[in-house]
């Protein structure tokens, strides 16, 4: 759903601002499918004029620091992973190249998807399943998933003009509908702080880990520009 640089969409203070000042963040033109689709059209053919894959959510550490945890859990290769929002699809291609083999990429954008299927190909990668879904009303197939991956999609739900705080609620409920009991749900977030992702997410998961990410210190106020966390799906 939406693939971007660190710092290209929110800079670091205004993260800060937004996240420690007020939960109710101001309707934008991210939140909506129209901005993602139009955006994604011009990324596919970006990518078909000159073979540009587009910019990465949160810049590439944003997956090492995924991809570091995971690898210390020693999480089986054939762990079910899901790619919530996956833009261009680069954190597939890097789940690949790591050695996991059973992966899904969804975004309910439909030239979003038609890019990482041509990324995907490109790389000569044929073990990942890429479709079109919206995660806020997923089809009955979408289930049995080890381990789901966020990186910048539920801030663009955030962002919605549409009812948010339904949208979250959607968010969650879904989530847990397509995930194993013990599984992991791990979310890198712009706009939310952890204390307020462990609020969102507080039914039906707890939280396993906080992944280390960037510091600044802006107007005397020391904080992190992102927020990284791993949450165990429970009962």
């Amino acid at each position: 759903m939406m693939e971007s640089s660190e710092n290209s969409t929110h800079g670091a203070e205004d993260c800060l601002v937004q996240c420690t000042e007020s939960e109710d963040f101001a309707p934008s033109k991210l939140g909506t499918k129209e901005y993602w689709d139009e955006a994604y059209k011009r990324e596919l053919q970006t990518y078909k004029d000159i073979g540009d894959v587009g910019e990465i959510w949160f810049g590439e550490e944003s997956m090492d620091r995924v991809l570091r945890w995971m690898t210390a859990q020693h999480l089986s290769e054939n762990a079910a992973i899901l790619d919530i929002g996956t833009g261009n699809g680069m954190f597939l291609v890097e789940l690949a190249k790591h050695g996991f083999s059973n992966l899904t990429g969804i975004d309910y954008s439909k030239a979003a998807v038609e890019l990482t299927i041509n990324i995907l190909e490109e790389e000569g990668l044929k073990n990942a399943k890429v479709q079109v879904e919206d995660f806020l009303n997923p089809s009955k197939e979408l289930k049995g998933f080890d381990v789901c991956i966020d990186k910048g999609t539920f801030d663009a739900i955030s962002l919605s003009p549409e009812d948010r705080e339904e949208a979250k609620k959607c968010y969650v409920t879904s989530l847990r509908s397509v995930m194993q009991p013990g599984g992991y749900f791990i979310i890198t977030s712009c706009n939310w702080t952890k204390d307020q992702l462990l609020q969102i997410f507080k039914s039906g998961f707890e939280l396993a880990h906080e992944l280390p990410t960037p510091r600044f210190q802006f107007g005397g106020v020391t904080g992190n520009s992102v927020t990284a966390l791993v949450f165990k799906r429970i009962d």
